[in-house]
């Protein structure tokens, strides 16, 4: 098959591949991706669902429906397509972090905890659900594991903001006012936009 020059013709190279081997779940997914890209969702939609019923183990089938779903405003949708997904593949980590993210949100702080929890132990690398995770443990009140959660954030990826943002925040709940403003400093110098109030709140502790 040769390279497409643009959306357009892949799009027309993946219907082609289906129209060869319509059960291929995995060129439904591509499929997909590929009219999401272009925003067609009412499309990507329909081939999402031929893709998760010629494959049923294809997680991220699942999870693809649940963003419609969210793209729609359809929380109870997203959340269970994402429940879906975890039970297609068993450790399906994203699918798991997916849940904790909504449902923190939705202020199911404990809901969130136990999910987010799942998807670390199913991928340890899984910044984004340790950073989610230290936010519902502030909002639960358990500083130490917050800052314990952020501290292993960035040892997966040193280079991200959020966790220093959610450090700067525990410390400061901790009235470690020295290392609530190195934290704020760094999630700044990294692009990070930290809420004036928390600034505000150290700037009588700088030296």
């Amino acid at each position: 098959m040769q390279k497409p020059k643009n959306a357009q013709e892949h799009i027309a190279q993946l219907r082609e591949a289906i129209a060869g081997n319509p059960d291929c779940g995995n060129s439904h997914y591509n499929l997909a991706v590929a009219l999401m890209g272009l925003k067609k969702y009412d499309e990507a939609e329909a081939c999402l669902n031929d893709a998760v019923g010629s494959s049923p183990t294809l997680a991220e089938g699942y999870v693809m429906l649940g963003s419609i779903a969210l793209q729609r405003e359809d929380v109870e949708g997203c959340l269970y397509y994402n429940e879906l997904a975890t039970k297609s593949r068993a450790g399906f980590a994203v699918g798991y972090g997916n849940i904790g993210f909504i449902e923190l949100q939705r202020g199911n702080v404990d809901v969130a905890i136990k999910n987010l929890q799942k998807a670390i132990v199913h991928n340890s690398k899984f910044v984004q659900a340790y950073t989610t995770l230290a936010n519902a443990y502030l909002m639960k009140g358990l500083v130490d594991e917050s800052i314990k959660t952020s501290l292993k954030a960035l040892e997966v990826q040193p280079d991200f903001p959020i966790p220093h943002n959610n450090l700067g925040i525990a410390y400061l709940e901790k009235e470690e006012y020295a290392k609530a403003i190195e934290h704020f400093d760094k999630a700044q110098a990294m692009g990070y936009e930290v809420p004036e109030a928390l600034l505000k709140e150290v700037e009588p502790h700088r030296a």
